[in-house]
């Protein structure tokens, strides 16, 4: 069965991930998520969709699912722990976008209709749907994340972000021969460290600092990035807090454990932080030693009110854990040492340090993926690096870089 594919957006660039798959009279979309950026960046408008398959719960993937369920009213395939967590993420960007004064990219009432309309599947399910077979496999990447294996009379794959190896938090994804194979390459051209030499830096960074007399703050993503933490420090013995979105998705994990690494580790892990429940605990947060909160990108969230108070001394370090993007107070910091409060350039005099936890594979783990799965057409995507990975590549396989909004058609 031959298929047409459009991206809508994340074709060359990371980010609004959209992607439609049309034949057989029916119209599958694959994600459909934003960029956080100021104001947001969406993908490009499709039309009338019948299915929704979604990856994982990030904003750049996630984001944008309630404009189309609320129109379309349309199902949307996910794990349930990827569908109640994209509903968090979704009515925090409807608060975000009514803050900042932007045209709402869609109602509460579109969110309740998604929500209704999710059909929850988890890894190993197999469901027939307009004549093509759908299984899921785990992405690694985040828990609950998911890969999407089309069959026919061939087999595709849509892997949506992965990782292939264990972290603290989740397994990795695992190869699945195909025929064609959709594959994100965020990091393509660029090598993680060594996961457990960058564990050891940190925490000796964070014994440093505190043997000083400091405080560390860690700003970190709400959704796997803080819980990941949470794990690498369980034994630690500190004093130390969590503040943020990322209590209320640790709080869902907790009711997920069959996505988890190690389920006995992570309660252990949340038992080890203190949460910050309400705006009058934030004065107690922050005599702890290890405040561990969101924003992740210093753009929102309760971090801004620590750093106000954190920044000024210099026996404190603000220890980043996650990609800072363009235009965010988090490349301003690492760029400047200053970041933007209030609507005014604020220096931050204390240490700042960055880290690679990354939950994507590197460009080596890419490439080795892609040989184990041994496609014949590989589709680069969710990349601005993607010819680097293109060249590792041709020669052994037909390697297909999509253009936004312009289609192409493969045999699935």
């Amino acid at each position: 069965m031959q298929m047409k594919f459009r991206f809508l957006g994340g074709a060359d660039a990371i980010g609004r991930m959209g992607m439609t798959m049309e034949g057989n009279g029916k119209t599958s979309l694959f994600e459909y998520g934003m960029s956080p950026s100021k104001p947001p960046e969406y993908p490009l408008d499709c039309g009338r969709v019948h299915h929704i398959f979604l990856t994982h719960c990030h904003l750049d993937h996630c984001g944008m699912v309630p404009r189309i369920c609320g129109r379309d009213n349309c199902e949307l395939f996910a794990t349930p722990l990827t569908a109640e967590v994209s509903e968090i993420m979704m009515n925090d960007s409807l608060k975000i976008a009514k803050a900042d004064n932007y045209p709402l990219p869609y109602t509460k009432g579109d969110i309740d209709r998604t929500m209704r309309n999710v059909v929850p599947l988890t890894f190993g399910d197999t469901i027939e749907l307009d004549g093509l077979d759908i299984t899921l496999h785990t992405a690694g990447h985040i828990p609950g994340a998911t890969m999407f294996e089309i069959g026919k009379d061939t087999s595709t794959l849509y892997s949506g972000d992965i990782h292939t190896i264990n972290t603290r938090l989740v397994g990795p994804a695992r190869p699945v021969g195909c025929e064609n194979l959709f594959i994100e390459g965020t990091y393509g051209g660029r090598l993680h460290p060594d996961r457990k030499e960058e564990e050891g830096r940190f925490l000796n960074k964070i014994a440093e600092v505190t043997d000083r007399g400091g405080k560390v703050l860690i700003p970190s993503f709400a959704t796997g990035r803080t819980q990941e933490i949470m794990l690498l420090l369980k034994n630690s013995g500190y004093d130390m807090w969590v503040d943020g979105m990322g209590r209320s998705v640790t709080r869902i994990y907790m009711n997920y454990p069959q996505y988890l690494l190690d389920f006995k580790r992570f309660k252990g892990a949340r038992k080890a932080f203190q949460e910050v429940r309400n705006p009058q605990m934030r004065s107690q947060s922050g005599k702890g030693e290890v405040i561990l909160t969101t924003g992740g990108m210093l753009d929102g969230g309760p971090v801004l009110g620590y750093l106000r108070e954190m920044g000024r001394n210099p026996k404190n370090a603000v220890l980043l854990v996650g990609y800072q993007a363009e235009d965010t107070n988090g490349r301003m910091l690492m760029e400047t040492g200053h970041i933007m409060m209030d609507g005014e350039p604020m220096k931050i005099n204390c240490e700042i340090q960055k880290y690679d936890f990354s939950a994507h594979a590197d460009h080596d783990q890419l490439v080795d993926f892609v040989r184990r799965c041994d496609p014949r057409n590989v589709i680069l995507m969710h990349s601005e690096t993607r010819e680097l990975i293109k060249k590792d590549l041709e020669g052994d396989y037909n390697v297909i870089l999509p253009e936004l909004g312009k289609e192409f058609t493969l045999d699935v």
